[in-house]
Order: structure tokens, then C-alpha cells, then sequence
């Protein structure tokens, strides 16, 4: 299993960033810093618990005038990089809503070392169209990460976040902010516009549909764009989408010779299948697999997993699917369903038994052909 990603604050981490929070402020102590930091809850917190518990140290060892210990903070943060030094953007976002004038530059500095997409979104509900005539003035701004920012920090829904439920409801104003980027030189910035355009998908489909028509084949950058803004819509099967890049309902195509390595495997163990694709003639063709996941109610629930895009008259292929445990997902026994899509459609499917008893390779016998 990897190192979890809040083992990074460690006493090593501290050490260092106290010992540069010394050469910005004199009267900084180190020493109540990091005990302060290593209370009796410490071992418990989370990722983010533990980001928050920084600032809020901080906080407690720096100046009370919040425009002194910015300039502190601005400083130091210029030694650092990388998403752990989150926490010196979540200073402003508990600290600093009520100066405006001096946290929207901060934040514009943090981000060029870290990532203020977080920290932003308190500012935008707070006064959404204030805020949003800034994100306009960032979508222009010379650094990349701070044109990364107004397309990331304005995403109705940024993982680890709180939602923005009015742009959920109405993005307009975050696709205003999306054409500006949408030819953006750097990739940062274009993968982020790609990743709002799907979060947006997933409430205005037709919307995304509307603007995918629209900025396709603008330029091979927006292109990708495009196609990875969709890629939820694609997954999902949603018809037009498919057609938008050239998949078409697959009438002329079968899947044949579905098979498992074994028809029950125990949890922690991997599933190995096999099956092969075949059209009358060649066409342009997205290949998926579907699991249907056995959760701890009984239910079941849906993961899509790509397999290949491409122009194909027959191709096999083998596919080998892990059942460990992962921090996102938990394993639990019972009947799952490895299912065969192709352009959207379900074509084959065959149950997978989790349990505690593997049984030797046996070819599975359940074949099913065409499209339902």
C-alpha cells in the first residue's frame, strides 16, 4: 500500500517550513509551533483535517494583523511547492473574507505554489458576481497557474470541495470563463477547463453537447478539450455525445467468445477475462467494461472502465481487473456482473462470484452477443 498522502506532515515537513516562518518573523517559536501541531488528536485527522489544523496553528503563532502575517506568509510560501502547502491559501479563506483588497492578490501568489482552488469558492458565494469579475481578470493573467485558478477554483464541483450551487444550476457565467481559456497554451489550464466542462455535464448535458458542437475541430488543443469535457457524458452512453465523436449504435457488431479465468474469485484477488469484437465491416469503434460492484447493503454500483478507441473490423482482447481493497473503493462477496460495452451499448455480460473460495480456471459459459 503507498504512503498515505497526510504522512507528508511530518516532523521533517515542519522543521522546514518552520525554519523559513523564523527568517520571515524573528519572534516565530518553533518550538510551540510544533508541538502545537502534534497534539493528541494529530494521529487521527485526516488529510485535510490536518491542512486545517495547520492554518489554524499558524494563525496562533503568527501576528494578529492579518495584512502583517500575509506578507509573512507570502514570503515563505515562495520557498515551497505543491498541493501540501494548501494550507497558506486556506489562511485567507478562514482569515481574510472580509479584505478583499488584500486576499485576492494572495491568493494569486499562493496559487503559483500551491493551489488556491479551494480557498476561492468561500469569496464566491460570498459576493459571486464580484468575485467573478476577478476569475475574468485571472483568465487573463500572464502565469498559468493563476489561469488555471479561475477556470479551477470556479468548477461546480471540485473534488474535496464544497459545491457552488448556483453555477450547478446556472454556469453561465463559469462558461464565459471557459472561452476564454479554451485555447489556453498551457496544458495545466486546458485540463482544467476540460475537467469544468465535465462537472457541468453532469447537470446541463445538453449544454456541454451545445458547446462541445461548437468548439470541435476549433484546434487540436480544443479538440482534446472537447472529447476529455465529455468524457462522463461518453461513459454514461448518452447517444449524442457518442455520435459527436463518431461513435455510431453498433448494429453491425457482435462480441463473441466472453470468457473468465474463473467464475469466483476471493476479495483481494484479480479477475482475468477475455472476449473478442467483431464488425461486417470496419468501423470506429469504443470499447468499455462495466463492473457492478456489490456494496455492503446488498446494492449494487456501477464503475465504467475504458478499454480502447479505435477503427476495428475484429480485435481481442484481454483484460486483467483487480479486487483489492483500495482506499476508494471496499470489496464485499456476493454476485457482481462484469458487463461488455461498445459505443454505449451493453453487449455481453456474465456474473462474477466474490467470495473467500477461489476455484480453479474455469472457461465461463454465458455468452451474449449484440446489443440490448
Amino acid at each position: 500500500m503507498p504512503e498515505p498522502l497526510k504522512n507528508l506532515y511530518n516532523e521533517t515537513f515542519f522543521h522546514q517550513l518552520s525554519s523559513e516562518l523564523t527568517k520571515a518573523y524573528r519572534l516565530f517559536d518553533q518550538q510551540s509551533f510544533i508541538k502545537s501541531i502534534f497534539d493528541n488528536d494529530w494521529a487521527s485527522k485526516a488529510l485535510k483535517q490536518r491542512m486545517r489544523h495547520i492554518t489554524q496553528t499558524l494563525h496562533k503563532h503568527l501576528p494578529d494583523n492579518y495584512r502583517t502575517t500575509l506578507e509573512i506568509l507570502k514570503t515563505v510560501s515562495s520557498k515551497f511547492s505543491g498541493f501540501e502547502y494548501m494550507f497558506f491559501p486556506d489562511f485567507v479563506e478562514i482569515y481574510g473574507l472580509d479584505d478583499w483588497e488584500n486576499s485576492l492578490p494572495a491568493l494569486a501568489h499562493f496559487t503559483k505554489y500551491s493551489s488556491s482552488e479551494f480557498a476561492v469558492r468561500p469569496f464566491i458565494i460570498h459576493s459571486e458576481k464580484k468575485m467573478m469579475k476577478q476569475m475574468a481578470k485571472w483568465a487573463k493573467n500572464s502565469h498559468p497557474h493563476i489561469r488555471r485558478l479561475a477556470s479551477e477554483g470556479c468548477r461546480p464541483r471540485l473534488p474535496w470541495a464544497r459545491d457552488l450551487p448556483n453555477f450547478k444550476q446556472n454556469p453561465a457565467a463559469v462558461i464565459d470563463i471557459l472561452e476564454t481559456l479554451k485555447n489556453d497554451s498551457s496544458e495545466y489550464v486546458r485540463r482544467s477547463v476540460a475537467n469544468n466542462l465535465n462537472d457541468i455535464s453532469k447537470d446541463h448535458p445538453e449544454l456541454i453537447i451545445g458547446i462541445a458542437q461548437k468548439w470541435k475541430r476549433d484546434n487540436p488543443l480544443t479538440d482534446w478539450i472537447v472529447k476529455h469535457g465529455c468524457r462522463t457524458l461518453l461513459k454514461s452512453g448518452h447517444r449524442r455525445a457518442l455520435t459527436l465523436f463518431g461513435f455510431q449504435s453498433p448494429t453491425d457488431i457482435i462480441v463473441t467468445d466472453l470468457k473468465l479465468s474463473q467464475n469466483s474469485i476471493t476479495i483481494g484477488g484479480d479477475l482475468n477475462f477475455s472476449f473478442e469484437i467483431q464488425s461486417k465491416s470496419l468501423a470506429q469503434v469504443r470499447i468499455e467494461y462495466a463492473i457492478d460492484y456489490v456494496k455492503a447493503n446488498g446494492r449494487l454500483s456501477r464503475k465504467v472502465f475504458k478499454i480502447s478507441e479505435g477503427c476495428y473490423d475484429r480485435k481481442k482482447i484481454s483484460r486483467k481487473q483487480t479486487f483489492k481493497d483500495l482506499t476508494t473503493r471496499k470489496h464485499y462477496p456476493g454476485e457482481h456482473k462484469l458487463t461488455i460495452i461498445v459505443n454505449g451499448c451493453e453487449m455481453a455480460d456474465i456474473p462474477v462470484v466474490v467470495s473467500g473460495n477461489p476455484q480453479s480456471e474455469i472457461p465461463a459459459t454465458k455468452i451474449a452477443a449484440g446489443p440490448r
